[in-house]
């Protein structure tokens, strides 16, 4: 299998219909939830809404760039979630992550080989592949925080109404 498909693959296991390494996927743990739960605080955590936002904010930055575009994004802007006020809210930042996840992977796939090992925008950066790799990896960080999040609210739920 060319590497295009393998890294694809693995985008979309993170994002969105994965269960192999961490028993779940983004899309699960996001279309699992409300959108009090996606706002609710547990300690000093962020909340899922702040994470969910913060990996779209990075698709975002990096489709740019695979569709011609300057790499503006920040690391400092990474966190400026939207109010999430209602459902309708927590619904629409779904539905622009589970877009973007999916643009992701397809324009993934579609990069050449050759492509993956050139210099992704500057030097510092490293190359696609790199890159690529990066956003796996921070996904995964991520969804681990989410899962975790997710149970605890679960857990203060159900002490709660018992």
């Amino acid at each position: 299998m060319e590497r295009n498909l393998v890294i694809a693959n693995r985008v979309r296991e993170v994002l969105l219909n994965g269960h192999w390494i961490a028993n779940t996927n983004f899309k699960a743990q996001v279309l699992s939830i409300n959108w009090e739960q996606a706002i609710q605080k547990v300690g000093t955590l962020n909340t899922i809404a702040a994470l969910t936002f913060h990996i779209n904010y990075y698709l975002k930055g990096i489709l740019d760039v695979f569709n011609g575009g300057k790499l503006v994004i920040s690391d400092k802007y990474s966190f400026d979630t939207p109010q999430i006020q209602s459902e309708r809210d927590w619904e629409t930042l779904v539905a622009d992550f589970l877009r973007n996840c999916e643009k992701f992977a397809d324009q993934v796939e579609q990069l050449s080989d050759g492509l993956l090992d050139q210099t992704f925008v500057e030097e510092k950066y490293g190359t696609y592949l790199r890159n690529i790799e990066g956003v796996i990896e921070h996904s995964y960080y991520h969804l681990g925080q989410v899962s975790l999040i997710n149970k605890l609210i679960a857990d203060c739920t159900s002490s709660k109404s018992g």
